[in-house]
């Protein structure tokens, strides 16, 4: 029995021995397995911690090289800058030195006058008292002895002088009211001034013009498409330059340029935003002005349509001379003038800012601008009298009354003064005015600008009505008939543009 009980004993002690070396066997198996895991978990990190490094390290490098190529730019830019400066100062400093030679050579000039004149007056009272020692006469008794023998000699070529100074007076007088009139009327003569053909437009800074050209010059090519000018960059720092003939559409554009710098994005369809708003704004600078012009010759009853209509004439000009400008001069002549002569100096007044107010659509209705001004005047009801006044400013119609006569007067004296009118410009102006005329008299043309001084037309058509192929062939036309119609010098590029636009909305 003992010995059974020693055999259970031994043998379980022997399980046990053998249970726990086999525990520990496979907890040292497991250890092992796990170890490995976490190795290969920390080599893994280590090769994507590497990976992330060398990717920063990478994009590190490219923002190094970038602000690298920014800098040196930058030196570039100030470089040409200082350039420009000193190249200034070193012409500030040369005309300082001239200005400092010539104000030396000016004040030694004029010491050795004053050193002369003395020396004249000293000999001139030398002389005096010698010619008084010897005729023992004083200077003022020798003068009426002199006078007294000269006058008895002469007395017949004395009166004679007498009535020709008389005569020579006489004109000289005459001649004299004559400049004072002429300088009056001058005097009145408002300034004209007028932006003929180009704007400047000043940049806030040099690196604007970039965002103004757009990527392949998509921006600038849409400015002037919309705005129907020319722009001229890269002439001077820091500016634009708009070219064209109308002034209207010049400003327009520079209204355009500047609200799109004011937004800061400047893009096609920015651009198109920016051009409507700078048209609807120019609409009512132009109501304004009108009313302005009414306001200050005192014609205050006048129909709103009319007043507008005078202010488009602010960007009329009529060989070189603004029209409105001109109107507004002649009513104040014309004013003047019928109350010196004592008529009806309301109705001189009224046809005098009138006369001209059918050059405010004579480029968009056909008829001269004296025809057209009396439809306009009928369709609002004006006085009969003010139009009889205004017709006859270029002897087209009979002149019906003392205030007709006045009125051309008045006209001709505001036209004819010096410096009123250029007509080689005029001349320039109806060219290119002609040149856009005979491109929108085609079928299918949308809008057409003359550009470049007149040697480019440019032809915006209805995509819906011409293909490419009718573009082509538009182009030919219209040149055919420029070379048929109209004469000019050198060559007139006529260049078709045809765009075609895919709009959809996801909603």
């Amino acid at each position: 029995m003992i010995y059974q009980i020693a055999l259970i004993l031994a043998g379980l002690a022997f399980g046990g021995v053998f249970g726990y070396l086999a525990r520990q066997r496979a907890a040292v198996t497991s250890a092992n397995s796990i170890e490995q895991q976490i190795k290969r978990k920390l080599e893994e990190s280590e090769k994507q911690v590497k990976e992330e490094v060398n990717k920063a390290e990478k994009k590190a490098e490219s923002i190094i090289e970038e602000a690298k190529r920014e800098e040196r730019e930058r030196k570039a830019t100030i470089e040409r800058t200082e350039t420009r400066l000193l190249k200034k100062e070193e012409l500030l400093d040369k005309d300082e030195a001239d200005l400092r030679a010539k104000s030396n050579e000016l004040k030694a000039f004029s010491e050795t006058v004053s050193g002369e004149k003395e020396k004249v007056e000293q000999l001139r009272q030398s002389v005096s008292e010698e010619l008084s020692k010897i005729s023992k006469l004083t200077p003022d008794e020798a003068r009426k002895i002199i006078f007294s023998r000269a006058e008895e000699q002469n007395k017949e070529e004395i009166l004679d002088m007498l009535k020709k100074l008389e005569r020579e007076k006489k004109e000289e007088v005459e001649k004299k009211s004559l400049d004072i009139i002429t300088t009056v009327l001058q005097r009145y003569s408002r300034s004209h001034i007028s932006d003929i053909t180009t704007t400047v437009f000043t940049l806030p800074s040099e690196d604007l013009k970039g965002k103004i050209i757009g990527r392949e010059g998509r921006n600038i090519r849409t400015l002037e498409r919309i705005t129907g000018v020319e722009f001229i960059i890269d002439e001077t720092p820091d500016t634009i330059l708009i070219s064209s003939f109308d002034p209207v559409r010049r400003e327009v554009a520079r209204l355009t340029l500047e609200k799109l710098l004011q937004d800061g994005r400047i893009q096609p369809a920015k651009i198109e935003e920016k051009a409507e708003e700078a048209r609807l704004e120019i609409e009512k600078r132009t109501q304004q002005i009108g009313e302005e012009a009414v306001y200050e010759v005192g014609i205050l009853n006048l129909p709103k349509e009319i007043v507008h209509l005078l202010g488009r004439l602010h960007f009329r000009t009529s060989y070189g001379q603004n029209v409105l400008t001109h109107s507004m001069e002649v009513a104040f002549i014309a004013g003047m003038m019928a109350e010196e002569l004592g008529i009806n100096a309301d109705i001189a007044k009224k046809g005098a800012l009138l006369h001209d107010i059918g050059k405010a659509i004579d480029y968009e209705v056909a008829g001269n601008h004296v025809d057209l001004g009396i439809k306009i005047l009928k369709k609002y009801d004006i006085d009969q009298r003010v139009i009889e006044a205004m017709q006859s400013h270029h002897d087209d119609y009979p002149f019906a009354g003392p205030e007709a006569f006045v009125v051309a007067t008045a006209d001709i004296i505001s036209a004819a003064r010096p410096g009123a009118r250029r007509g080689t410009l005029e001349q320039y102006v109806k060219r290119l005015e002609d040149l856009e005329k005979v491109a929108s008299s085609f079928e299918g043309v949308k809008s057409s600008y003359a550009v470049s001084a007149g040697r480019e037309l440019r032809v915006f058509v209805i995509p819906e009505k011409i293909d490419d192929f009718g573009a082509l062939q538009l182009a030919k036309n219209v040149a055919s008939k420029i070379e048929s119609e109209m004469k000019y010098p050198g060559d007139i590029k006529v260049t078709v543009v045809r765009e075609v636009r895919a709009v959809e909305y996801a909603r």
